[in-house]
């Protein structure tokens, strides 16, 4: 078993390597870290921009701050945002053959499966907090997403 300080350095020589994704197994343990392909280093605050989504991969969410009592919604009290319960890529749709779960001006009702994420081979359904109308959504299928990144912009009571 690798403790915190071997994990440290491997992921400080794989954020300076031209490696896309790294895994490693022993036994039972498994570690896998992975870069995102564009550069967004604003979504994650108060870690080293680079290793985020290689920083999360490994566990270690607490390192992430959590903004969930500020609504960054230009002060729009009928406009909430559904957001990733974890890091991964995002697919709005069950699977590649199959119709796209809500499309933007959709209804949403609260409790209604959006998208999925997948992280680790395993694949997490989001659900809606709200009811109302997709008015807006914020990320490309397919996209690596943080952890409470905003994914769609619903607009309530339509």
């Amino acid at each position: 078993m690798m403790d915190e300080k071997e994990i440290e350095r491997l992921l400080e020589k794989f954020d300076q390597s031209s490696l896309k994704n790294f895994e490693l197994t022993q036994d039972d343990f498994k570690l896998t870290f992975s870069k995102r392909d564009e550069d967004q280093h604003a979504v994650v605050e108060n870690t080293t921009a680079a290793g985020s989504a290689a920083v999360n991969s490994t566990g270690h969410e607490q390192k992430v701050p959590v903004q969930q009592s500020v609504p960054e919604n230009e002060g729009a009290q009928n406009v909430s945002e559904i957001k990733a319960p974890l890091v991964g890529v995002v697919y709005f749709a069950p699977s590649p053959d199959k119709p796209v779960f809500k499309k933007q001006g959709d209804h949403v009702e609260k409790g209604d499966v959006v998208c999925v994420i997948e992280a680790m081979k395993m694949v997490n359904e989001v659900k809606s907090q709200v009811s109302g109308t997709i008015s807006n959504i914020l990320v490309e299928d397919g996209s690596m997403v943080e952890y409470d990144q905003p994914i769609f912009q619903v607009t309530k009571g339509e």
